[in-house]
Formats: C-alpha cells, sequence, structure tokens
C-alpha cells in the first residue's frame, strides 16, 4: 500500500538526519522503511531518521512528563540502520530547529525548550551560530577495550564514557594516524561490549589549550551508521575523555574539528553534579514527499 510522507532533512556540522512530524503518535515508520528512506542510494540518505511525536502521545510519555511537564516534544530518533539510539547531539540540535521552523515550538533568544529522549530530558537553548544542549550529567562507564581498525598498526586502549549513550574514545599518535585508519566497519573492540558502542578516535593539535580553549580533532563511527561526518555525544564524550587523560590543570572549555565542521563543549558544575554541554549549527537543506511504494 503506497504512502506519501512529508519530510525535511537537516544536519549539524554534516551528521544528517531525516525529519519528520507524527504528533499523536500514530503513524511511526517500519523498520523496512527507516532503512529504505535512510539509504543514500535508493532513498533521501541519512545517518538517522527523527520523529517528532508529542511526549503525551507515548506510551512511556508519562515518566518523560513527571522529570520535566514542559517537554512537550519527544525526539524519536532511529539510527539509518533503524535500530534505536538514546540520544544525538547533532540531531537534537536539527530536531529543535525543525519545530521552530514549522512553527510547533517556540524558542525565544535567551529561553529553554526541553525535550523528550531515552536519555532524558535535555534542555536547548540558541546560541552563537546555532544551538546549545546541555546533554546532563556524564560517567566513566568502566569499559576500557583495546580498540583496533584498519589502518591502525597495533591496538590502542580507549576509555568509556557514557553520556546518555555509550562511547569509547582512543587516542592516536597524530594526524597521519588519524587520517588513515578506514572506519567503513565497525571497529574490533577486546573484550566487545555487549550493545556495542560508539567509537572515536582523537588526535590533540600541539599545543592542546590555546587562549583557554584545548582543541583536538576526532573521527567517530557510529553504531548502527557507520563512519559519520560527525557525532555530537561523541564530540562530547572524546572532550571528556581528553580532558581526564590531560588532567586536574585541563580547562572546561574545549573546540572539537571533525570531518563535516567544529563543535563546541563545555563542561560546568551543577547541583547535580557536572554536565557538559554541546554547542554547534543546525540546518534544514530540503523539504520533500517521500512516496512508500
Amino acid at each position: 500500500m503506497a504512502r506519501n510522507l512529508e519530510f525535511a532533512k537537516g544536519h549539524g556540522t554534516g551528521n544528517d538526519f531525516i525529519l519528520y512530524s507524527d504528533p499523536d503518535g500514530s503513524d511511526p515508520l517500519t523498520l523496512e522503511q527507516v532503512q529504505l528512506i535512510a539509504d543514500r542510494h535508493r532513498g533521501i540518505g541519512a545517518d538517522g531518521v527523527i520523529r517528532a511525536v508529542r511526549t503525551e502521545s507515548l506510551p512511556n510519555g508519562a515518566a518523560v512528563l513527571d522529570e520535566d511537564p514542559d517537554a512537550e516534544w519527544f525526539m524519536d530518533y532511529l539510527n539509518s540502520d533503524g535500530s534505536v539510539a538514546e540520544m544525538c547531539g547533532n540531531g537534537i540540535r536539527v530536531f529543535v530547529h525543525y519545530l521552530v521552523e514549522r512553527g510547533l515550538a517556540d524558542l525565544p533568544d535567551g529561553g529553554t525548550l526541553a525535550v523528550g529522549t531515552r536519555a532524558g530530558v535535555k534542555d536547548v537553548q540558541r546560541s552563537t551560530g546555532g544551538y546549545r544542549v546541555d546533554l546532563g550529567s556524564w560517567r566513566l562507564s568502566g569499559d576500557e577495550p583495546l580498540v583496533s581498525a584498519p589502518g591502525l598498526d597495533v591496538a590502542r586502549p580507549s576509555l568509556g564514557i557514557d553520556v546518555g549513550n555509550p562511547h569509547v574514545v582512543a587516542a592516536l599518535a597524530g594526524e597521519d594516524e588519524l587520517d588513515r585508519i578506514a572506519l567503513s566497519a565497525p571497529p574490533a573492540l577486546d573484550p566487545p561490549i555487549a550493545d556495542g558502542a560508539n567509537v572515536e578516535f582523537v588526535v590533540p593539535e600541539d599545543p592542546l589549550v590555546r587562549d583557554g580553549v584545548a582543541r583536538i580533532r576526532m573521527r567517530v563511527h557510529e553504531r548502527g551508521s557507520g563512519e559519520t561526518l560527525s557525532c555530537g555525544t561523541g564530540v562530547a564524550a572524546a572532550a571528556l575523555a581528553t580532558r581526564h587523560w590531560a588532567g586536574p590543570g585541563a580547562p572546561h572549555q574545549w573546540r572539537v574539528e571533525v570531518p563535516g565542521g567544529v563543535l563546541g563543549v563545555r563542561m560546568f558544575p551543577t547541583q547535580d553534579g557536572e554536565h557538559v554541554a554541546l554547542s554547534g549549527p543546525a540546518v534544514i537543506v530540503a523539504r520533500g514527499e517521500f512516496v512508500f511504494e
């Protein structure tokens, strides 16, 4: 049975998404439909698919609204392979931009928009050049697998970081090494992590800190999507891991360069522990209608 889907295409530093509105939660895509529309050869192409659904329309919406009654909208995020993701730092900025552009939400300068996600409610504000999202508290996951990938002579130790979804971060010796690794297939983790993880490879700039801001380069393989031009939560995890390795004198302001652009990371104290915020652009590049035959 044919179905027409009104969609928008957006990206944050090259991490791209297909977005559509389903306010009452009655029109989710099937696994096959997600995979088709995200296919770069047979569909529109994207790293993920985002459904905008009112939180109250979800079976678990009451729990989200108990956390924050202002979280009217829920970001239902699926990777390009149809698997479920807890959070997406680039995706939530594009999601908010989509809501504002469509008149589904209002976000004045200085205001905050609460968004429901599978990793809890996240607060988003406007920032210079885009949006800033408070990703909330983070933790060391305890995972420290050795990471192998084509182009690396030997496996590298890593640090597990949880920012609402799982990451392992490995430091490389230099930019040549970062440029030559192949990330078309998932890096091998030893020991493996049961549900998988996003894997980031980082190289600090020399010097690491300029004008009070630490600077690193990063590439990433995202669980369920493959190598992407950017990963928002991965950028935060990479900054947190590098700060951990650098020691107590490391700054709390970070500039992270990814293949798709530059993102900012800031760590700051709150009553429930340290939070990490991500800032960067969000762009809608196309709108249209996709026909599922």
